[in-house]
């Protein structure tokens, strides 16, 4: 019988090929390992081609976009055109004016911040680096993108610029309060005790100022916010029946807290000085109501009335106050504030829409894409 097997190989034709298979499973295994960097990196990583598109794009990339790398590679289009076509205001936004598309054509790399379209249609804000790709001849053959959200970090700094601009004006006008206070409670009275009632009031006036710090200023109750804003002033009064404060809670965004705060301080210490509070019969009342504008936001109608205090005649120049009040709520929230000095006493009637939680200006981004 014939023999139909095959001649064995050599020993050095049959292990040939081994050093190809494993030259093939080393670059498996650093194609796995790299995947699985890149997969649980918290940063988001688009890799582009010379055309701007995307050919690779991680897990943290397609959570941050709403889109999956297979969807990016379908569309067949620049990565721009699909996650950053569009300013904040709607208008269209040009591959060419894309800062983290100039690292390619420029042979640079670019940092800085930009507003992301989500697949969803909102904004958000993001930090981005982007470096240029080159081969072995130094050719640029493409970008890699490192991009994060800082949605977070943007409502931090927002909260702390708020409170140091509200620190700041709160102090120019401490001295004022506290000199109203002195002049009612030590008014014929010298002694020991009255002195120490004095200092109670006082630490009062230091403890009305936490609401600037409580909740990390991601909202802030509507009650408190008026309460803390009139508390130096209802402390120092043994008739609590001069003040009348009525309307529901409501949180509020750290913006419009502080920006509420800042004009009730103003009409209290206007009162303390020339106002209703400036004499033992006066009296005011804070009344407010919430009303909706549709779209799931809200409206805070705000009265402020004095009354039973001294005769009021308009003043012939308008202070520092009363044109932060009348000025601050149109330009920050389309909003409106009007002091009116009748005889009977100052009425400074305000109209607040309330911004919505979130970063500052989410809202309006937001609004800008809705069709």
């Amino acid at each position: 019988m014939p023999n139909s097997r095959q001649p064995l190989q050599s020993e050095p034709a049959a292990i040939r090929p081994l050093p190809t298979l494993r030259h093939a499973g080393q670059l498996f295994e650093t194609e796995r390992r790299l995947n699985a960097v890149l997969n649980n990196a918290s940063v988001s990583i688009f890799l582009m081609d010379d055309r701007q598109h995307c050919i690779y794009m991680n897990r943290a990339a397609e959570e941050l976009t709403g889109w999956t790398l297979d969807e990016v590679l379908a569309r067949d289009c620049p990565l721009h055109d699909i996650v950053h076509h569009t300013y904040p205001d709607g208008r269209p936004f040009p591959l060419h004016e894309c800062a983290i598309d100039r690292a390619f054509p420029e042979n640079n790399q670019e940092r800085g911040e930009e507003v992301f379209v989500h697949r969803d249609g909102h904004f958000y804000p993001v930090g981005f680096t982007a470096s240029p790709i080159r081969d072995d001849s130094a050719n640029i053959i493409g970008t890699i993108i490192e991009v994060r959200n800082i949605s977070e970090e943007k409502a931090a700094a927002e909260r702390q610029r708020l409170l140091i601009n509200e620190l700041n004006h709160r102090v120019k006008n401490t001295l004022a309060t506290v000199q109203s206070i002195a002049a009612q409670t030590f008014r014929g009275r010298t002694d020991l005790a009255v002195r120490a009632v004095f200092d109670a009031r006082m630490t009062a006036l230091s403890t009305a100022h936490n609401v600037l710090v409580e909740d990390n200023w991601e909202s802030a109750s509507l009650i408190s916010v008026i309460e803390r804003s009139l508390a130096p002033h209802l402390l120092a009064e043994v008739d609590i029946n001069r003040f009348r404060l009525n309307g529901p809670d409501a949180r509020l965004h750290p913006k419009v807290a502080v920006t509420l705060a800042m004009a009730l301080h103003e009409l209290m210490t206007n009162a303390a000085k020339y106002g209703a509070l400036s004499t033992g019969e006066g009296r005011v009342s804070v009344t407010w109501a919430l009303s909706d504008l549709g779209g799931g936001q809200q409206q805070l109608d705000l009265t402020w009335q004095e009354q039973d205090g001294p005769p009021v005649t308009p003043p012939t120049r308008k202070g520092f106050g009363s044109r932060l009040i009348e000025r601050q709520l149109p330009l920050e929230f389309d909003g409106s504030a009007v002091i009116t000095y009748a005889p009977a006493g100052v009425v400074c009637a305000m109209r607040i829409p309330l911004t919505q939680l979130g970063w500052i200006g989410q809202e309006t981004v937001e609004g800008s894409l809705a069709p």
